[in-house]
């Protein structure tokens, strides 16, 4: 298949909804019910500094999650399934992302458990987001 039938064939509200899908996971994975405390420890953030610039912060964040899901949607293709989706996206989540973060976090000298908390967030949007695009067509 061609990149131009590729994005032809693209469920757009499945993109979005599937991009929208990042900001569920985060607000959970970023909550103090999860990991709020050491990522902001390890990070060296205070809540006062999270509180400041969240409308540029979020506006990037929607477009590039827009990014992911879009790419990832090419990826998967107008046949996948919600296992597929869910196994595709583990996949990019744990063999690209991760790994990638993790090299950049090593050459930062970032803590390990902020490289942990961060990765396991993209494996577990990533998994999420191929299973709302697999499943839905």
């Amino acid at each position: 298949m061609d990149l131009a039938t590729a994005i032809a064939n693209i469920h757009y509200p499945a993109v979005l909804v599937s991009a929208l899908s990042t900001f569920f996971v985060g607000g959970l994975w970023y909550s103090p019910v999860l990991f709020a405390r050491p990522w902001m420890h390890d990070n060296g953030l205070a809540d006062a500094d999270l509180k400041r610039g969240g409308g540029p912060v979020f506006a990037g964040a929607i477009l590039l999650a827009l990014v992911q899901a879009f790419v990832l949607a090419l990826f998967l293709g107008p046949n996948a399934d919600a296992g597929f989706g869910a196994v595709a996206g583990t996949l990019v989540g744990l063999g690209w992302v991760a790994p990638a973060l993790a090299t950049t976090f090593l050459f930062e000298r970032r803590p390990r458990r902020l490289v942990v908390i961060d990765a396991a967030y993209h494996i577990v949007s990533y998994t999420l987001m191929g299973v709302i695009l697999g499943a839905w067509h």
